[in-house]
């Protein structure tokens, strides 16, 4: 058993991890956490459609089934240690750090990779320092980069179709037994920025985050645009 901040990872078979999304939430590396009744079980589906909607346009993923409400079946992968970004619109750490406007739209996605380490707090790498870590070799990090565009171009058409802006989001890609590369973790309210197209409310975590509104509300409200 791994627990992470929000899931906790089982053994399940020789091939196969359970995934359970706990209802925990936190920001700031861990500094800021609550317990919010529900989230579980809204991340966890909205994560099985994505990924169902992912593998009906051609980009392998870890998702198996769901198992639980909010327990899913995945394959065993490798997790590389790099978070993958996609900005399509300027928010977040990239106006703080760089000088882009607030809600600035790109003319293309920017891809930016993170070590992901709690201890170094994630910080931004590129491709000499991915390389010279020995995490993912020059094909395997074309591909990765390759793979992230393609769930932007998948994920951002879907939202769209529903009313909701995806102005950027994080995945983590991880290799199977054979060295494919499979978009793995989750896709959620907690790992994507989701905005109504209309009003620009946040329907993510954000709203924990800066103490913006109601997060659960924004939850329950992508899952319904989603189910219907």
């Amino acid at each position: 058993m791994a627990k992470g901040k929000a899931k906790t990872v089982y053994e399940y078979d020789d091939d196969h991890y359970l995934i359970e999304f706990r209802d925990d939430i936190t920001a700031f590396d861990s500094v800021k956490h609550d317990i919010v009744g529900g989230k579980g079980y809204y991340n966890c589906q909205i994560s099985a459609k994505l990924f169902e909607i992912l593998e009906e346009n051609g980009i392998k993923t870890h998702f198996v089934k769901l198992l639980e409400p909010n327990k899913m079946l995945v394959k065993k992968v490798e997790i590389i240690p790099l978070e993958v970004i996609v900005r399509n619109i300027a928010t977040g750490s990239i106006v703080r750090n760089y000088p882009f406007k607030e809600g600035m739209v790109f003319e293309r996605p920017i891809v930016m990779l993170d070590y992901k380490d709690d201890a170094y707090h994630d910080p931004l790498m590129n491709d000499d320092m991915i390389l010279a870590m020995g995490l993912v070799n020059e094909e395997e990090l074309k591909q990765i980069k390759e793979i992230a565009l393609k769930v932007n171009d998948v994920l951002k058409g879907y939202f769209e179709s529903i009313g909701i802006l995806l102005p950027d989001f994080k995945i983590e890609i991880g290799k199977d037994k054979e060295g494919n590369l499979l978009v793995a973790d989750e896709i959620s309210p907690d790992s994507c920025r989701l905005w109504d197209a209309k009003t620009k409310k946040s329907l993510d975590k954000d709203n924990y985050r800066f103490d913006k509104g109601d997060v659960l509300a924004g939850y329950k409200e992508v899952y319904r645009r989603m189910f219907g």
